[in-house]
């Protein structure tokens, strides 16, 4: 019985090991977040800190200090805003440099557009270099982007959930328990780098990340 019990607690502390949530506020006040193209700071808001990027032209990133992220789920909590063309937010994995990398970002200004080809194009996977935005649409259009289902407000805080295996990404907004896009990867990297997108012409606002 005691053998029984202590195997259970051994478990449950190795479960609870592999998740792991990064404060990003934190990491940015001990310098160990590395910004690309980005102004950057921190800000407490009713209570919460996050950190805060500018609007600037071109991509952003920001580079976690994590180990190789191969397959699991990841989980960034993040804010965006309803301006038009404005606003671009995510998360990037299996990065190798700045302009090498995989990632899955909302359009938060298309979450309730009244037009309908706005509307599905809410939320988008990428892989960089090779498949933009531009050459997906253009090229399989419908297929790598799709409108979110039950979307936040669009000037609100909410969550994004990715599921990355060997070869699918699968997202998820929120609570819902039916992902918004699933997409077949478009590379056949398997680790690399975490970190946070923004499109050109985009800030944001984000909170934490968590790894499982």
């Amino acid at each position: 019985m005691y053998k029984l019990i202590i195997l259970l607690i051994i478990s449950n502390l190795t479960f609870a090991q592999k998740k792991q949530t990064i404060d990003l506020t934190d990491l940015y006040k001990k310098g160990k977040l590395e910004v690309i193209n980005r102004e950057i700071k921190s800000v407490i808001e009713n209570g919460k800190s996050f950190i805060q990027l500018a609007d600037n032209k071109e991509e952003g990133l920001i580079w976690l200090p994590t180990k190789d992220f191969k397959n699991g789920k990841l989980t960034i909590r993040m804010r965006g805003k309803d301006v038009f063309q404005r606003s671009f937010v995510g998360i990037i994995f299996h990065g190798l440099n700045d302009s090498t990398y995989d990632a899955v970002y909302c359009r938060p200004f298309n979450f309730f557009a009244k037009d309908s080809i706005r509307k599905i194009h809410a939320i988008q996977y990428i892989s960089h270099p090779k498949f933009t935005w531009k050459k997906l649409r253009e090229e399989r259009n419908g297929v790598f982007e799709k409108e979110i289902i039950n979307p936040p407000n669009s000037n609100d805080w909410f969550t994004m959930t990715i599921i990355v295996d060997k070869k699918s990404v699968k997202a998820f907004i929120n609570q819902d328990t039916k992902p918004s896009l699933i997409v077949d990867k478009l590379t056949e990297r398997s680790n690399g780098k975490l970190g946070i997108f923004m499109g050109d012409g985009s800030g944001g606002d984000f909170e934490s990340i968590t790894i499982e």
